[in-house]
């Protein structure tokens, strides 16, 4: 029987896991200032249940960013699996486009958890950069791009649309960057768009 009561307890220590960040993850994008207290308290768990989950600000931030960059990550898998090269690429685009400008706020989050004293470094966008290797490999595979494009000049390509405030009318001007970049992949790609 005891075997039943540590599996329940396993899943309710998960269960409790998830509910922080998902709240988290609301509460840091409207607001990068967001407490920790108001983030357990709408999670529903005391204080010693988010600290043994979290440590400190700085974990929970870099939980969130890990997650939700594997989410970002996991459709370009998605996407491949049920749309043509090219067409996975700019919806993936589009979808990054997304994530990045709706969660502003997480991103100030992440800035701040991970600049000044103390701050860890902040983790490399590798889940994102894999994601738009495979999309790039099965792009030039299929000859939809130009030969020899790497996930790092793609993510120079596209770092303009960290530019774009997230709080103005930014779905036309971060379109037009998106295309802009699609057109450059494109030019002299073997089979044309």
């Amino acid at each position: 029987m005891q075997y039943k009561k540590d599996a329940a307890l396993r899943s309710d220590a998960q269960r409790n896991r998830e509910r922080i960040l998902d709240v988290a993850v609301v509460e840091l994008t409207r607001s990068p200032h967001a407490s920790l207290s108001t983030i357990a308290k709408k999670a529903g768990v005391g204080q010693g249940t988010f600290y043994r989950n979290f440590p400190n600000r700085e974990a929970l931030v870099l939980e969130i960013y890990r997650h939700e960059m594997q989410q970002v990550a996991d459709v370009a898998v998605e996407l491949l699996n049920t749309r043509e090269p090219a067409q996975a690429l700019r919806e993936w685009m589009d979808r990054l486009t997304g994530f990045a400008m709706t969660k502003a706020g997480l991103a100030d989050a992440i800035r701040q958890a991970t600049s000044g004293p103390g701050g860890q470094t902040k983790p490399q966008p590798t889940r994102v950069a894999d994601a738009a290797a495979l999309l790039l490999r099965a792009n030039e595979e299929a000859g939809t791009i130009r030969p020899g494009v790497t996930s790092d000049d793609f993510l120079l390509a596209i770092a303009g649309l960290w530019q774009i405030d997230p709080h103005s009318d930014w779905q036309p001007r971060a379109t037009r960057l998106m295309d802009l970049v699609m057109d450059g992949l494109t030019a002299g790609a073997p089979r044309g768009r």
